[in-house]
């Protein structure tokens, strides 16, 4: 008999069988707040209607071209819309399924337009599974050991991480800094480097957001080295942080901006944008894919944009955002094993220490399975798993909210005391 493979991992025991918004039900029909959004995914909840109903019209039509083959206009229209949401200046488009691919697009494009080997990255980030991404991935070694070698020409430079220094802000601003011009000046010479690849927030790296000094430090250096800066914004676009991209927050300019997950409400569908000038100096060709740009996931993009702008989920996420860190904290407060609340719009990490300050996944994993049991779905992060993190779907109430941080009180009191 055939079964899964046993090296998948299940963060909780639910067999789903059906979704609304920020609920999952069972096959028993018990209810569960689903606080994972499919590890933020399903950025308009399970099944909207718009979203569904515009699938079921795409397939009823038309299921796969391949657009290197034959256009469709799902994908023309997807890229005329997400032009009117793209910065400024990225004005060029290439679609892939996952976010892995999608970075693996950034490298390539990065290379080959500056004849560059190198990339730097940074500590903590997560860029994906397949091998180039996970050689540029270093936010836990679960995702890039045991069948080396990896990927040449990825250096890896600090992230302004406060919690893990154990610093102020501004001084691991300071050291990430200088750290990096000590790559660039004893690792990656800059004539070497082709672009610095960077999370806005830390996504499997712990829910650490990144400062407006430290981009801007990014941007400076590129900007002197004709380097380029490629942001990943897979689990941080799509208004996840309470605007609309990530790098919003900083002021970030971006020469390769990459988004995923919650780009098509589920449906499989990743890309890159990038400035015509700049996918000019990349080979003709070197962009593909047979299933990139499906016709069904790019109705469902389409529809995810019109209702997170219909519905106003950017401004919800913000305000369901700092209702929820509230909420957090205020359980945080009765707690000294949690030592840090953060991250921004619905993207919060609830970081775990033992009494020694020293991470703690135990204790995080403890309550994360408690809350499962009590109907709340939630997810583990950073190096050790000792962030809970909450990515609800960008529709939640703030009833749901409310509800949500109740399960989680109680979770934590039942493992805590």
């Amino acid at each position: 008999m055939a079964e899964l493979s046993q090296l998948l991992k299940q963060a909780t025991g639910v067999l789903a069988a059906r979704g609304e918004g920020v609920l999952l039900y069972d096959e028993d029909d018990r209810r569960y707040l689903d606080f994972t959004a499919g590890i933020g995914v399903t950025s308009t909840g399970h099944c909207h209607p718009r979203v569904v109903e515009a699938a079921q019209r795409q397939v009823g039509t038309l299921i796969h071209a391949q657009y290197t083959t034959v256009m469709h206009r799902p994908l023309l229209t997807l890229v005329d819309r997400l032009g009117e949401v793209l910065p400024a200046g990225l004005d060029r488009m290439f679609f892939a399924n996952s976010g892995s691919e999608a970075i693996e697009a950034a490298l390539r494009l990065t290379r080959q337009a500056t004849g560059r080997p190198n990339v730097i990255v940074f500590h903590g980030g997560f860029h994906g599974r397949t091998v180039a991404a996970a050689s540029m991935t270093t936010s836990g070694t679960k995702f890039r050991s045991g069948f080396s070698p990896l990927m040449g020409g990825v250096h890896v430079s600090p992230f302004p991480d406060p919690g893990h220094f154990g610093w102020p802000v501004e001084q691991a601003t300071d050291f990430a800094l200088a750290q990096l011009d000590y790559v660039l000046q004893t690792l990656s010479t800059p004539a070497d480097t082709a672009a610095f690849f960077v999370e806005p927030v830390l996504g499997e790296g712990g829910y650490v957001p990144a400062n407006e000094r430290f981009l801007a430090g990014l941007r400076e250096r590129t900007d002197t080295h004709g380097i380029l800066l490629v942001i990943d914004e897979v689990q941080t676009g799509f208004g996840r942080t309470g605007k609309f991209w990530g790098g919003d927050h900083f002021g970030a300019r971006a020469d390769v901006l990459v988004t995923a997950k919650g780009l098509a409400s589920g449906f499989p569908l990743s890309a890159i944008a990038a400035s015509a000038d700049l996918m000019d100096k990349a080979w003709p060709g070197s962009q593909g894919g047979t299933y990139g740009a499906n016709a069904v996931a790019c109705a469902a993009a389409l529809a995810t944009l019109d209702v997170i702008q219909d519905e106003k989920l950017v401004e919800n996420s913000a305000e369901r955002g700092a209702q929820l860190k509230q909420a957090l904290q205020t359980v945080a407060d009765k707690h000294d094993r949690i030592t840090d609340v953060r991250g921004l719009g619905l993207m919060i990490g609830n970081e775990f220490r033992d009494a020694d300050n020293k991470p703690d996944p135990v204790t995080a994993t403890a309550v994360q399975q408690e809350a499962a049991r009590r109907g709340l779905l939630l997810l583990t992060c950073g190096a050790w798993g000792q962030v809970v993190r909450f990515i609800p779907a960008l529709v939640v109430s703030p009833d749901e909210v409310d509800e949500a941080a109740g399960v989680w009180s109680d979770a934590v009191n039942a493992v805590l005391g």
